[in-house]
């Protein structure tokens, strides 16, 4: 009985341990302040963070931060709302974009789809500001 004990906590350590690491795919290299850059979005971290890049391609996705829209986090009140939202309004659609400054590990950019601001096109969709960088 003690070894199969151990052995499920075993795996299930091992599970909590590595859920970090699939919690965040994107891994391509940030592009410089100031550069135009465009891909298709296929991840959504949270209410103001994304991914871009080609399909089934992980390892060149460029992660983002929108310069134009400050989402609340996803533990606060409509953290979870402005995720969906995000989600509902950019995956799978084309982005443009304009590298900002780096935050952390991914860059902070104004994005757009079909010529339009997505900041504005979340605000127009519902969402509300309040995340932690907001300001009014």
């Amino acid at each position: 009985m003690t070894a199969r004990l151990t052995a499920i906590i075993v795996a299930c350590t091992a599970g909590v341990w590595t859920a970090p690491a699939l919690a965040d795919p994107c891994e391509g290299v940030l592009p410089t302040k100031g550069t135009t850059f465009s891909g298709v979005v296929r991840y959504v971290g949270d209410g103001d963070g994304l991914c871009l890049g080609p399909a089934n391609r992980p390892d060149r996705w460029i992660e983002i931060r929108l310069a134009d829209f400050y989402a609340p986090e996803l533990h606060e009140a409509g953290g979870a709302e402005a995720k969906s939202r995000l989600q509902r309004v950019a995956m799978g659609r084309t982005l443009v974009c304009r590298a900002g400054r780096r935050s952390y590990d991914r860059v902070v950019a104004a994005c757009t789809i079909g010529g339009r601001p997505l900041g504005d096109m979340l605000r127009a969709a519902g969402g509300t500001e309040g995340g932690r960088a907001w300001r009014k």
